[in-house]
């Protein structure tokens, strides 16, 4: 009666959705209720609200592990897929970690210059940054 979906063929909207659920489903092991919100609100694709009753958290939901200068300041964390395992970090936090041990200098890409960066997967000399944010 049901068939599993090939992810790959599902266009861009579809694999948003797909990844909500499955970030949202990892997220409720961990006490949260996740609510997708329809207008990007200030950075955010969604809010994970924690059962303490005071943790809130404004998420914004990535394909990769990346870095963007419009979520500095935001309060933001990002959530991405890197293989089978999800991670949901501070943004402002570990990119300024990353920043501080110098493993950004001397990159020259417009998309640095511009203020953003992401790696299809994690990259090795990153990863110990990243690892404790693994869901």
């Amino acid at each position: 009666m049901f068939a599993r979906i090939n992810y790959a063929k599902l266009n861009s909207r579809q694999q948003e959705n797909y990844n909500f659920h499955k970030v949202a489903s990892v997220m409720a092991d961990y006490g949260f209720n996740c609510i997708r919100l329809s207008d990007d609100f200030l950075g955010a694709d969604f809010i994970a609200m924690h059962i303490d009753g005071s943790t809130f958290l404004r998420i914004q939901l990535k394909g990769r592990f990346s870095f963007d200068q419009k979520y500095l300041g935001r309060g933001l964390h990002i959530a991405f897929r890197d293989g089978e395992a999800w991670f949901l970090y501070p943004h402002d936090d570990v990119r300024q970690e990353i920043v501080n041990a110098g493993l950004l200098e001397g990159t020259r890409s417009k998309a640095w210059i511009d203020g953003t960066r992401s790696w299809p997967s994690v990259p090795k000399k990153l990863q110990a940054f990243i690892e404790p944010y693994r869901l």
